[in-house]
């Protein structure tokens, strides 16, 4: 791949084009607003002057809802030899393309299952999709060569390639995506009108909770509207476990032993079906969860210390794998947690309190 179109420059389109250009691609840009390709540009994204002929691949990232009139209009114009979507719904686009009459066998969709809660090219960047899976629904006439130019744009872009039907992948994010927004959304619902002494106590775990609760709207109900059922099968499915988790947390507050004893067991088997479920999470680069260990480190909320931490680390020869930040309330100070390999830990608290770092037992 030598040049390559992306149309659309929000969060996914840009970091694409970013990942792309760093690698050597000629990306040029292009989207309904004018303003955003300009910016995205000026990122190093590539150009937003128009292909002077025909890309090698043309990139198209935008809403579910516009991904086959997009797809229809450039192929129309012969604007590449194969065109792709990231959008995060495959079944619908597809058939809507096909209504357009579009060309199947040089089409082929796509979806790489990365993405933050902020949005627009501004968020871009060039390693969002390192080592995450990234979806492709070829069908039996998809051409050969798109699929390479596909295959080729996942590689350059770092990501895995996993290779699923198009309904299958809807019905997979519907569970593993679009329904985690949904549930993250309900539970932030509950804080807008929680009294502000209940809000002074928030902590890690609700920020966990409700971290993509802080997702634009706009764009959530551009894919929920594409892919309404499956979403809606399991928040039906979320919807009974529920009900019998009221239940049985109101078995709780009974006089009848046996009955706070079956609450009791409800409670607990949910709690246990859950962290099963939480088990076959992968971890880093797809694999299974490592049993990190935890170093916490004391911060001030000083320009600059959370690089400092991370340099320090790295001079240590220390990779860390994951981390989190808890702020105390009402100080210029707070908690990082890095999460590292058991066996680099020690090293790394020794190394930690040479450089001055108070580590938290």
């Amino acid at each position: 791949m030598r040049t390559a179109l992306v149309a659309g420059t929000g969060l996914i389109g840009t970091s694409i084009a970013l990942a792309l250009s760093a690698r050597g691609v000629r990306v040029h840009l292009e989207d309904h607003d004018p303003d955003q390709p300009k910016t995205a540009a000026a990122l190093g994204a590539g150009t937003d002057e128009p292909p002077a002929g025909p890309v090698d691949l043309a990139v198209i990232a935008v809403p579910p809802a516009f991904i086959a009139g997009v797809t229809a209009a450039l192929q129309r114009r012969g604007a590449a030899r194969g065109y792709v979507d990231v959008g995060s719904v495959k079944g619908g686009p597809r058939r809507e393309l096909a209504d357009l009459g579009g060309d199947l066998d040089t089409y082929l969709g796509t979806h790489p299952l990365s993405g933050k809660e902020r949005s627009g090219p501004l968020a871009a960047t060039a390693d969002l999709f390192e080592g995450r899976p990234w979806v492709l629904t070829p069908t039996a006439g998809c051409d050969t060569e798109v699929l390479n130019l596909a295959l080729e744009l996942i590689a350059l872009c770092r990501a895995v390639p996993i290779v699923m039907d198009a309904d299958a992948h809807d019905r997979a994010v519907a569970l593993v995506s679009h329904t985690p927004q949904i549930v993250s959304s309900l539970v932030a619902a509950r804080l807008e009108s929680a009294p502000e002494s209940a809000v002074r106590l928030c902590g890690q775990g609700i920020g966990d909770v409700t971290r993509i609760a802080a997702s634009d709207p706009r764009m959530w109900l551009d894919i929920l509207g594409a892919n309404p059922g499956p979403v809606a099968d399991v928040l039906a499915e979320v919807a009974a476990d529920l009900e019998e988790t009221v239940r049985s947390l109101r078995a709780l507050e009974a006089a009848d032993e046996a009955k706070r004893d079956a609450g009791m067991a409800g409670v607990e088997d949910l709690l246990r079906r859950g962290r099963a479920g939480r088990d076959r999470v992968p971890g880093k680069h797809g694999a299974a969860p490592a049993a990190y260990e935890t170093v916490s480190v004391h911060i001030t909320d000083r320009p600059g210390e959370l690089a400092r931490i991370f340099a320090d680390a790295g001079e240590a020869g220390v990779n860390v794998e994951d981390v989190r930040i808890e702020h105390a309330t009402g100080q210029q100070a707070g908690l990082v947690q890095l999460m590292v390999d058991p066996g680099a830990a020690p090293g790394l608290i020794a190394a930690l309190r040479q450089r001055g770092w108070s580590i938290r037992q």
